[in-house]
């Protein structure tokens, strides 16, 4: 009961009853989601709006997003609301010409009459958070409504959603649920949306009015300025100062509303690594605020119980990441060392009963029961690629939890959108187009280790677990594919934008144009790569390179694990065997033969064991062990068929097989983690790294482009 097998068992059960809890919460909350009577009455209630309306500050923060600001823009100065009402902060941080757009865009609508501001900072200090920190100060609004670059808010959003304010005092956010422009544009786009809309369907409607926290998005919500105020104000100190505010608000005792029929529509990530990039800041920036605010919410008397339960689970539901990696590598070891894993023949049957309900069957019900007709079928189809989405993210979560539990600093990376709304809209030759980063090759490494795990459940005779590891195996190819496929299709155009923020001179200025006009001079310093003979060339070929590289080095591998299973491993598999056919022999003969047969495949000396090894593993003696069962099969061979002893000696001998079976069935696990192997794997992975890494550091060359603006 002792050893490996029963300490790994051990750990496999504890990951098993933790992601259990935090299943077991998603369906208590998708309970008090139908169950929210606050949240309900308060829908059923009509919303009255002031005879003076209040005045509104429209934040939008934006970094480089040159494909969809002016659709920002057009449509918040679109709103049906009053235009000495509302102001629109245009909060700029961006280093390429987005800048020139904004600038042309925000002098447009100043000319019609809009209380319109270009901000623009001396650096991105706090990135999103510092920029909305920024426009705080000068927000003329007794409220404050914020939009992503990607969301496109309705008309009628200001006056649908701020009169709930004059319902109630303590209220200090509505945040409103997202819609998706591009939905139906790939898996990946419906994965996501059917996530989104399970968080806000879900937990997010729990939450709304009650007790429990509930947290702003980020975007498509509405603040009171004296909320924001009285919690201290936008803190630079995380990657999700939204989910950081939300909770210092209602510490204080304000309230959140969420309004599920106003939907404000935006794009999905459409590419894989802007996809990851996001989750990867929102489960980094989850557990920042874990370590941030989680003891003083558990330590606050005031608090209850439940809130606090809810709390902690919302800001470490992130950590079971590594908890589900870590029993995906358990799990093959499991079976490969024969561990029992159950002790009636029945039990197996439970465990894919339990996680077929747990999971797919119980998100499935909970789908069911939030959208009817034709539109539940569709929710269902797109939860069948999130499963493969979610399984093949936890990598990239993975390496964004131990990030923030390590406290390394990360620039906050803000999401590429490309303006895609319909099918045939294509992004691949835009710029902002990410490349795939070094945890692509951990999502390799864990879609090969699935592969081998699926393999290892059908030989050990687990067959019924071999769906259960497929499906993570599927997500992890799925995800690395499409980092890889999409990074592909970068290209650097050749363009005079700037790389960082440029410096302007300003020249003398006339009141006529032509060549004697004044000029403004933007210089601004560009990076081209060079190969090397002066030719321009783009990353594509870079890309390509990395591609063909990384799928040499992994056929070399793959080679390499084949032709050491082969002289390895299958020997001992086949050992095994023919140790399994000497237990069940009648005869000394055949014993003596199956086991001479063994003795061929065993190493002579050596163990396997390089830590902590143990007698039962030792070759040499297991080869002595044999040697003795020859001797007392030719000795019985001598013997009477009929007699007692003749017996006595073939049960003794099936015995001592048993036991040299159970010992080699102890020593595989360790073949395939041998010292050999593991520098092997090292150094194949290393190789990988090193092409990437070489790859990405083309030589660049630094050039210097005027770019004179004209002065009428």
């Amino acid at each position: 009961m002792y050893g490996l097998g029963a300490f790994l068992y051990v750990i496999f059960l504890a990951i098993g009853w933790i992601l259990m809890a935090y299943t077991l919460n998603f369906y208590y909350l998708a309970y008090q989601s139908r169950n929210n009577i606050r949240h309900e009455r308060k829908m059923r209630q009509k919303v009255e709006l002031p005879t003076n309306l209040p005045v509104v500050t429209i934040q939008l923060p934006l970094y480089n997003e040159k494909y969809v600001v002016k659709r920002l823009i057009d449509a918040v100065c679109r709103m049906d609301y009053p235009k000495d009402k509302f102001q629109i902060q245009v909060l700029d941080d961006s280093d390429d010409d987005t800048v020139d757009l904004i600038r042309s865009i925000v002098d447009e609508y100043k000319f019609k009459g809009f209380d319109i501001v270009h901000v623009r900072r001396k650096d991105r200090t706090g990135y999103k958070a510092g920029a909305l920190k920024e426009g705080i100060k000068y927000a003329k609004g007794e409220f404050v409504a914020i939009f992503d670059a990607d969301f496109i808010p309705p008309t009628w959003f200001l006056k649908s959603a701020i009169g709930h304010f004059y319902s109630d005092p303590k209220l200090g956010l509505v945040q409103c649920k997202w819609g998706h422009v591009n939905e139906n544009y790939s898996t990946l786009t419906e994965a996501q949306a059917v996530a989104l809309d399970l968080h806000f369907l879900i937990e997010q409607k729990a939450k709304s009015l009650t007790h429990l926290y509930m947290n702003f998005n980020g975007t498509a919500g509405i603040w009171r300025t004296s909320c924001i105020n009285e919690a201290g104000g936008w803190h630079i100190s995380t990657l999700v100062e939204d989910l950081d505010l939300s909770y210092r608000v209602q510490m204080k005792g304000w309230k959140c509303l969420f309004l599920e029929d106003v939907v404000v529509d935006a794009e999905l990530p459409v590419q894989m690594n802007a996809a990851k990039r996001q989750q990867f800041r929102w489960a980094k920036g989850s557990i920042q605020v874990a370590l941030k605010l989680l003891s003083d919410v558990m330590l606050r008397r005031n608090i209850p119980i439940e809130t606090k339960t809810q709390a902690f689970i919302q800001l470490t539901r992130h950590a079971i990441n590594p908890f589900f990696l870590a029993q995906f590598l358990i799990f093959p070891m499991l079976l490969a060392m024969d561990y029992k894993l159950y002790t009636v023949f029945w039990a197996p049957l439970i465990s894919i009963f339990l996680y077929v309900m747990m999971g797919p069957g119980g998100y499935l019900i909970i789908i069911n029961k939030t959208w009817s007709g034709e539109k539940w079928r569709e929710k269902a189809q797109q939860f069948f690629f999130l499963m493969f989405y979610s399984t093949g993210l936890s990598v990239n979560n993975t390496v964004a939890v131990f990030d923030a539990v390590l406290g390394r600093k990360n620039e906050f990376l803000r999401t590429p959108k490309f303006g895609i709304v319909n099918k045939n809209d294509d992004w691949k030759n835009k710029e902002y187009v990410l490349p795939f980063t070094k945890t692509t090759l951990l999502e390799i490494f864990f879609a090969i280790y699935g592969c081998m795990a699926v393999f290892i459940s059908i030989f050990t005779g687990n067959s019924l677990y071999a769906p259960m590891i497929a499906i993570p195996t599927i997500g992890f190819i799925y995800v690395a594919y499409l980092s890889i496929v999409h990074s592909s299709f970068r290209k650097k155009k050749q363009t005079a934008g700037r790389d960082y923020a440029p410096t302007i001179t300003t020249g003398g200025h006339t009141a006529g144009g032509g060549d004697g006009g004044g000029s403004t001079t933007m210089t601004a310093s560009t990076k081209a790569a060079d190969n090397g003979d002066g030719r321009r060339t783009t990353r594509t070929l870079s890309q390509r390179l990395v591609l063909a590289g990384m799928l040499a080095f992994l056929t070399m591998g793959a080679g390499i694990a084949y032709f050491g299973y082969q002289n390895t491993m299958y020997l001992l598999d086949k050992a095994i065997g023919f140790i399994a056919r000497a237990e069940t022999a009648q005869t000394p003969e055949q014993l003596a033969e199956y086991i001479k047969l063994t003795q061929k495949l065993v190493p002579a000396d050596g163990n396997p064991v390089w830590l902590f090894p143990t007698s039962k593993t030792d070759f040499a003696l297991i080869q002595a062990n044999l040697d003795s069962i020859v001797l007392r099969a030719n000795t019985a061979s001598a013997m009477d068929p009929l007699s007692d002893s003749y017996n006595m000696a073939i049960t003794d001998m099936h015995m001592s097989v048993g036991s040299i079976r159970t010992n080699l069935l102890e020593v595989i696990p360790y073949t395939y983690i041998t010292l050999s192997n593991i520098v092997l794997a090292g150094l194949w992975v290393a190789a990988i790294i090193a092409i990437f890494a070489a790859l990405r550091k083309i030589k660049t060359r630094t050039t210097t482009t005027t770019i004179q603006y004209k002065t009428v």
